[in-house]
Order: C-alpha cells, then sequence, then structure tokens
C-alpha cells in the first residue's frame, strides 16, 4: 500500500528572497537536523539572464532503525537524490526528491514548493507532499513502512522551525531585506524573443502551482494528479491550528486529501473543515474509511434535506412543553451546554402523542444547532470549539423509561446519531443516576461507539456536588438550580403527557417532508362491535416470547391470545397489502366456522381492558404455529340470565354501542434466551393506569 502525505500551506511572514537566503543556510550540513548528515553537489546550472537556477545534490541521511534491521539490509546510511530549481523572476522553489538507497525495493518520492503567498507578496507559502511505495524489504515491510513514517512526520514541523532558526540569524546579523532579481540589461531584448516563440526553459509560473490547473501541460512540474480546481482554496497552518486545533502532520495530511477528493469528486456541497475532522477522527484517520462514512452521512443528508433543517423545523408545541432539555450556556472549556432532564420525560407519551419521526427531527435540530453553536464559540473564544457538554439528569427515571419499544426508539435515534454526528459530544455528565440505570446502560451501550463511551462520566446520589463533580466542569454560575446550583434554568419540567393526546394512524403527522422514520413502531386499530381487530405472530420455534405493549384510547376491550396449528386464511382485501396488519381500520383472521378448543386453543385468559388503561404483557410459547393476538369490544352485560343487568351496565353498553373503539398497539418476538427470565415468569399481562 502507497503512504501519502501532504501538507496544509506553511506561511512564512518574510519576503521570498530573504526564506530563500534563510533556506540555503541548511546546506552542505545542517546542525539544527540531526538526521541530515550532509550533502554534495552533483551538477548546477544557470539561465542565461540568472532567473533560473537548478542544483542537483546528494544529501546523506542517518535512519533511526533497530541495529538487526540496517545489518540485514547491509547499510548504515541512506541517500537522497534533491533537485531544486529557484525561479528567481516568479519567485518559486520547487524542491523534488527521492530515494538512491535501494531504489529497486523502496519509491520515495517528495516535492516541496515555496512561493510567494497570493494575497501578501511579502510572504512565502510552503507546501510539502510525498509517498511511500514499498515493493519488498526482506520480510520487514510493515517494520520499515512504520519506521519511515514515523521519522519522516516527526522531522516535517522540525523543517519549519529551522527555516525560522535561521531566519532569525540573518536579522541578527542585520540581514532583513535582499533585493528582488532584476533582469541584466543584455538580457531583456533576449527575453522578449525567448517570450515571442513561447520558449519557456523548464519555469512553472508560481499560481499554477498555489492555485492548480485543470489539466497537466507538458513539461509541467505540478501535475494534474497533485492540483486542485482553479477556484479550490487551500488550507495554511495557522488557520488549522486556530479554528480546528492541534493536528499531528499526517492528521493534518489526511484532512487536506480527503478534502482535496471531495472537491474533484463530490458533486455537492463541500462540507465544512471541522465536520470533515469529525468523520476522520470517528475512524481514526483511516481515509477510505472515514470517507465511505462521510459520503453515506452526505448522501443521507441531501436526501431528508438535513442542511436546512434548523429552517424548516419548528418543534409541536406539546414537544416544547413536554421535552426537558435545552441550551444552558457552556461549560468551562466553552463547550456549549446542552441539559437534558431524562428522568422528567415521558418518553412513552411523547412517542406515542408525537411519533418516532418528529421526535428524530427534534433530536437531529439539536445536533444542528449544536454545531452552529460550537462555531459561534469557536469566534467568541478565540479558540477551536468543536464538540459540546450534555448533562443528563436522571432523577425520577424508573421502568416506565425502559419499555421495550421506547429503548427500541432511542436506540434508532442514536444509531442516525452516531453515522451523521461523531466526535460532536465533548463530554457526557450522568447525574443522580438511579439503581435502574445500569439496566438502560446494558441495553443501550454496545450501540454507542467505544470513542464516545470514553466521554461518558457517571455520578449516582449527591456525587455530581462538591471536589470531582460538576464543578470540575461547569462554573459555580452555571449549575442549574435543581442541580443545587444558583442559576436559573429554562429547561421544561416534563410531566405526563395526557393520553387525549395520543397519535393514530388515523391522525397523520402533517409533514410534506420526505420522512425519516419509515417504519413506526406503534400501530393504531378500530375495535368495533362484533368485529374485533386481531394479528397473527407465526412461530417457528417452541421456546419463543411474544411481547406487547398497547393503550386503549377509547371504549372498554377484551384482550384475548390464542394458538393454533392452522394458518389463519385472511380475504384478499385483506392480504393485498403488507400494510394490512397496521392498518386504522379492524383485521378479523379467525374463521367463523373455527370451533374453540378444536381448531385452535386460549392461551392466555380474556382481559378486560378499560379505556385510558396501559397493558404490557408477555407469553412464553410452547409449540410452534400461529398465533393470535385479538381485541374485541367488552359488554359489560352479564352472560347468565339468572342475574338482571344494572342500570349503569346497561347505559354503558348503549353508549359503547354506538361508537368504535380505539387502541394503539406494539407487539414483538423475541428468543427465549434474549428476553429476561423476570419478565416471563407469570405470562400475564401488567396493568398500569400511568
Amino acid at each position: 500500500m502507497v503512504q501519502k502525505y501532504q501538507s496544509p500551506v506553511r506561511v512564512y511572514k518574510y519576503p521570498f528572497e530573504l526564506v530563500m537566503a534563510a533556506y540555503e543556510k541548511r546546506f552542505p550540513t545542517c546542525p539544527e537536523i540531526p538526521v541530515f548528515l550532509g550533502s554534495e553537489i552533483l551538477q548546477e546550472s544557470k539561465s542565461d539572464d540568472g532567473a533560473v537556477h537548478i542544483v542537483e545534490r546528494s544529501c546523506k541521511l542517518n535512519v533511526d532503525a533497530p541495529r538487526l534491521l540496517k545489518k540485514i539490509a547491509g547499510v548504515e546510511y541512506v541517500f537522497f537524490i534533491q533537485k531544486n530549481t529557484v525561479n528567481w523572476k516568479e519567485r518559486t522553489l520547487l524542491i523534488e526528491a527521492h530515494n538512491e538507497t535501494f531504489a529497486n525495493r523502496v519509491v520515495v518520492l517528495e516535492t516541496c514548493s515555496y512561493s510567494v503567498h497570493p494575497e501578501n507578496e511579502e510572504w512565502t507559502c510552503f507546501e510539502q507532499s510525498a509517498s511511500l511505495d514499498i515493493k519488498s524489504f526482506f520480510g520487514f515491510e510493515n517494520t520499515v513502512e512504520k519506521i519511515a513514517m514515523k521519522q519522516y512526520t516527526a522531522n516535517i514541523k522540525r523543517g519549519k522551525e529551522v527555516i525560522e532558526h535561521y531566519l532569525k540569524e540573518l536579522i541578527s546579523q542585520g540581514i532583513t531585506f535582499i533585493p528582488r532579481w532584476t533582469p541584466p540589461p543584455a538580457s531583456r531584448q533576449k527575453e522578449k524573443r525567448a517570450l515571442a516563440v513561447g520558449h519557456n526553459p523548464g519555469i512553472v509560473p508560481a499560481e499554477s502551482c498555489m492555485h492548480g490547473t485543470t489539466k497537466e501541460q507538458p513539461g509541467s512540474l505540478c501535475p494534474a494528479a497533485e492540483t486542485a480546481s482553479p477556484d479550490a482554496d487551500k488550507l495554511d497552518a495557522d488557520y488549522i491550528e486556530r479554528y480546528l486545533g492541534q493536528l499531528t502532520p499526517m492528521q493534518e495530511s489526511c484532512l487536506i486529501r480527503l478534502r482535496q477528493w471531495l472537491q474533484e469528486m463530490h458533486k455537492g456541497k463541500i462540507p465544512k473543515d471541522e465536520h470533515i475532522l469529525r468523520f476522520l477522527r470517528a475512524r481514526d484517520f483511516n481515509i477510505d474509511k472515514a470517507r465511505e462514512m462521510l459520503c453515506q452521512s452526505l448522501t443521507w443528508r441531501k436526501q431528508y434535506q438535513v442542511d436546512y433543517i434548523l429552517q424548516t423545523w419548528r418543534p409541536p408545541s406539546l414537544l416544547e412543553e413536554y421535552y426537558t432539555g435545552g441550551w444552558h450556556y457552556q461549560d468551562k472549556d466553552g463547550r456549549p451546554l446542552y441539559i437534558l432532564r431524562l428522568g422528567q420525560m415521558d418518553t412513552k407519551g411523547l412517542v406515542k402523542a408525537l411519533g418516532e419521526e418528529s421526535l428524530l427531527r427534534h433530536v437531529l435540530s439539536i445536533n444542528e444547532e449544536g454545531q452552529k453553536r460550537c462555531e459561534e464559540n469557536t469566534n467568541l473564544f478565540g479558540r477551536p470549539i468543536t464538540s459540546w457538554t450534555c448533562l443528563v439528569d436522571l432523577e425520577g427515571l424508573n421502568m416506565r423509561h425502559l419499555w421495550r419499544p421506547g429503548v427500541k426508539a432511542l436506540l434508532r435515534i442514536i444509531e442516525v446519531v452516531e453515522d451523521n454526528y461523531p466526535e460532536t459530544l465533548g463530554r457526557l455528565l450522568i447525574v443522580r443516576a438511579p439503581r435502574v440505570f445500569p439496566v438502560l446502560w446494558t441495553l443501550v451501550s454496545p450501540f454507542i461507539n467505544e470513542n464516545t463511551r470514553q466521554k461518558f462520566l457517571i455520578y449516582s446520589g449527591n456525587n455530581y456536588q462538591g471536589p470531582g463533580g460538576l464543578v470540575d466542569y461547569l462554573d459555580k454560575d452555571v449549575i442549574p438550580d435543581f442541580l443545587g446550583g444558583e442559576c436559573m434554568c429554562n429547561v421544561p419540567e416534563g410531566g405526563l403527557v395526557p393520553k387525549s393526546l395520543y397519535q393514530t394512524d388515523e391522525e397523520p403527522e402533517n409533514s410534506d417532508h420526505i420522512r425519516l422514520w419509515t417504519e413506526t413502531i406503534y400501530h393504531s386499530a378500530n375495535v368495533l362491535k362484533g368485529a374485533p381487530h386481531e394479528i397473527v405472530v407465526e412461530i417457528l420455534e417452541g421456546e419463543s416470547v411474544i411481547t406487547w405493549d398497547f393503550d386503549i384510547l377509547k371504549g372498554d376491550v377484551v384482550f384475548c391470545l390464542f394458538h393454533s396449528k392452522r394458518a389463519p386464511e385472511t380475504s384478499r382485501k385483506e392480504a393485498t397489502s403488507s400494510s394490512a396488519l397496521t392498518a386504522g381500520d379492524n383485521m378479523q383472521l379467525i374463521d367463523k366456522s373455527w370451533v374453540l378448543g378444536v381448531d385452535y386453543s386460549r392461551m392466555e385468559s380474556p382481559l378486560v381492558c378499560r379505556e385510558g388503561e396501559s397493558i404490557q404483557g408477555s407469553h412464553v410459547t410452547r409449540w410452534p404455529g400461529f398465533y393470535v393476538l385479538q381485541w374485541k369490544m367488552h359488554s359489560s352485560l352479564p352472560c347468565s340470565g339468572t342475574s338482571l343487568p344494572r342500570v349503569d351496565d346497561v347505559l354503558v353498553s348503549l353508549q359503547v354501542s354506538s361508537h368504535k373503539c380505539k387502541l394503539m398497539y406494539y407487539f414483538e418476538v423475541l428468543a427465549s434466551k434474549d428476553f429476561s427470565k423476570a419478565d416471563c415468569d407469570s405470562g400475564i399481562p401488567d396493568v398500569s393506569n400511568l
């Protein structure tokens, strides 16, 4: 595999001629670079007018490699051939170097250039690129590659320091200005004739190297493969340090190369540099993996118009009232601070009232807002801020938050955020974690990237107070009042979402955008008098678990679970669509000719479910076959003819009979090994009025 390196543009705030004088001080030897043992000139030439000066040198280097490897290779030092072409007229220096030692086994190519800054002719720019291709090396290819890359990157920044060292030395000697090259009088006429016939002795204009060319020109020293489009801007080292932070030379190279690839190949909006950098960090600066992840995310953003979500998304009033999260100043490092009072949030009610789509879009808008706030804080504090801090208060967290559909929705949201907003979370502070928290952590943590998990700090009880707690990360005047601080926090307090606000399939979300969430966790159904709603579950293995969770939104129903070895037959109308089972209308599967106890068996006792109740339950299957979950309208009139019905029962029956019942339901089939034994010991549904 060929290893490549591309530097950012490094700027010396000195004229080109003075930088060249400092550069020449590196030869023939340079004590400031210990690995550089010396050099000798092989050949040298100048153009007639002295504008172009070409020097070819043999450079002797000492490689810091194990003694055994040097002995096997049979060499103590390595030699490189370096060709320097300085063009005083265009004020450019092109450096081309390749290895002479082991040239048939290892190919090392390096190109460097000095040129005038495009916006300030009194400054000088430097760029550097290199490649390493180890074809064979006595079975030590990987070792040699690691040694070469380590030593090369270690000397990259050292090179800039050396130039600055010699610049200071020149200034201390009183040399602060070197006049620019001017053509001798006798050569001016000759120069005009040369230009007239298009003769250019190997000179490449500075702007060609700085801004790139659309295709390679014959004899060009700036190949098209190394250039970007004419309008493509380049990153300079000062910009990286100011807005992106401290990066190693190889990390800078990965950022520049991935950025160049996007400029050349990506059709569409080029993401910001800090966004590209997040994907590189998420993949440990493996360019191929980061490029794949980033391209998938860019496609996702375009498909669902995520770039415009801050302009188009308006949270429903219910979400603003019951979603217990919001932005709250920043932490001690300048990161934007987001507070989430998860323990006070009715996650179950929000999912049922708003649907997963609204919750996911809201979470995405929070992440987009977080990136925007990072940019603002970078400008505000004068240092790179590329991530935010999240403070999660778990007081009030209980088993209600751990119901399976909610955890399923949470995992889906985590998956979307991990894939499209990597390395945006700088720190996660979890406070007042209750005893039930380890259960939630066990469910969620496998889906969280390892780099992200390392940023979690968890406090139980009151451990977040005092040294080692929140005061280590937040200023005292920022700690919210509900955690013992003095700062008033405007995050909503939440509470239970009224069941009257629960959404059914008959009341879809009003939305003009493409749905991010294609599958719905909860479905709705109508139950009519004499027309129950039924769904069938085929069990292939005996030891499985059927779980259910449903809410009675209107009327009273009776829930039953049946088993049959025969597959229920549905009418053509019912089977025409895969969505038939989830439609708002009722579905009947048990044939009227079937006989209970002969064609099918009851597996759970009938359960009367009143309007407003939430039912959760499970059943461990004993046999393969077809299991039918049935909801039918409940009649409060007694079946026995020996007793008269009560007046209240008759009135209720008359009232219900004129209306259909409504319910929202969720079901899932799990292998028994994936289901907690404690959850399925009884097999009797749990009733909750929450």
